[in-house]
C-alpha cells in the first residue's frame, strides 16, 4: 500500500542536468521528511539531500553542495532532486526515502542514473 516510485534516471553527459522525482502514495505525505541516498557499484549507500515535512529546512552532503537542489510538492505527493554539473562519480542508483521519527522508514526501489560521455 504504501509506496516511494522514483522516476527521471537516466544517461546524461558530464556537466549536464537531470532532475528525478519520487511519487509517494498510501501515507500522510506532509507527516514525512524526506530524503535522497545513492549507492554507486562497490560503494555504501550515502545521504544526498534531505528536506523536512513542509520544505522549511534542507540539507545535503557535502559534496552535493551547490550543485544539487532536494524541493516537495506536498500537494503532489512529490520529492525532487535538481543535479546539475553532473561528474562521472555521481553515477549511482538514487533512492528516495521518507522518514517519521524513528518508527516510520519507506524506501523507493530506486532510478539510476549513469553519469558518461
Amino acid at each position: 500500500q504504501v509506496q516511494l516510485v522514483e522516476s527521471g534516471g537516466g544517461l546524461v553527459q558530464p556537466g549536464g542536468s537531470l532532475r528525478v522525482s519520487c511519487v509517494a502514495s498510501g501515507f500522510t505525505f506532509s507527516r514525512y521528511a524526506m530524503s535522497w541516498y545513492r549507492q554507486a557499484p562497490g560503494k555504501e549507500r550515502e545521504l544526498v539531500a534531505g528536506i523536512s515535512n513542509i520544505g522549511g529546512s534542507t540539507n545535503y552532503a557535502d559534496s552535493m553542495k551547490g550543485r544539487f537542489t532536494i524541493s516537495r510538492d506536498n500537494a503532489k505527493n512529490t520529492v525532487y532532486l535538481q543535479m546539475n554539473s553532473l561528474k562521472p562519480e555521481d553515477t549511482a542508483v538514487y533512492y528516495c526515502k521518507a522518514s517519521r521519527g524513528m518508527w516510520s522508514n519507506y524506501w523507493g526501489q530506486g532510478t539510476q542514473v549513469t553519469v558518461s560521455s
